[in-house]
């Protein structure tokens, strides 16, 4: 298999392996493990050849199966060789924070992170699969029917509107936009001049928030105040906030099959 339709191939599998996240039945550990073809080697060209700063978290073997086995995800597919590969990954000195098995620096692994959040136990039906955030409140999710009819794609809940946004791209796209894309673009409006020196060093269950909120008319986020709360918090007021301003723009359902 050449290297573009084995990329193409692996970045759809990484959607076909997360549905065992949504099986009670739970795939064993060995099962999850692929030892003759992972996607890790083209997850690492990827890294390797990033336009953005990218940095990959030290990895515990020990958490990195524990994860892997409690999310249920092939090691074949690029989410599943992120779990085993590393702590997680900080892209623009951590602006971004893809969550992987857990680090020191990044605590949180995508497993634990949806349980009582997306789901209650391991191997329920899942809405959507969270699996990144960043440094101003905004998270990223795959949807599975929670967030919209184009199950499998990554949307991203802003902060400045509080709506879960379709990116129109699958996990293995939404890593390479992360390495590759421009930043700032993505971004406009949300980043403040001086925003690179209060990054490097921020704690992987940090994130800032504003007053005014992002959400509030007129904001500007260089005439803002912040200050830094914790991630939990973050998210759970934000969805909560969503529910209530957008009514059902913010956490969609799926009521394509109704």
């Amino acid at each position: 298999m050449n290297s573009i339709a084995k990329s193409f191939f692996i970045i759809a599998l990484s959607f076909t392996s997360l549905s065992g996240f949504a099986q009670n039945n739970l795939i064993s550990l060995d099962a999850l493990i692929n030892k003759t073809d992972p996607a890790w080697p083209l997850v690492k060209k990827w890294i390797e050849s990033a336009k953005n700063k990218v940095e990959v978290l030290p990895v515990d073997s020990a958490k990195a199966k524990e994860t892997l086995y409690n999310a249920q995800v092939s090691t074949y597919a690029t989410l599943g060789s992120v779990i085993y590969n590393t702590g997680g990954i900080m892209v623009d000195n951590g602006w971004i924070r893809i969550l992987g098995s857990g680090s020191e620096r990044l605590s949180r692994d995508v497993a634990s992170w949806n349980k009582e959040k997306t789901i209650k136990e391991y191997g329920d039906k899942i809405p959507y699969l969270l699996i990144a955030d960043d440094a101003i409140g905004g998270f990223f999710a795959i949807n599975y029917g929670g967030l919209g009819p184009d199950v499998k794609n990554v949307y991203y809940l802003e902060p400045n509107t509080l709506t879960w946004q379709p990116l129109g791209a699958g996990y293995g796209e939404f890593l390479v936009f992360c390495f590759d894309s421009d930043l700032n673009k993505f971004y406009k409006g949300l980043r403040w001049s001086s925003w690179d020196q209060f990054i490097a060093n921020l704690d992987g269950t940090k994130t800032y928030s504003f007053r005014p909120y992002l959400w509030q008319k007129d904001t500007d986020i260089e005439k803002s105040s912040r200050k830094l709360v914790g991630i939990e918090e973050m998210y759970r007021f934000n969805i909560l906030k969503s529910k209530e301003l957008n009514a059902d723009a913010g956490i969609k359902k799926d009521d394509s099959k109704q």
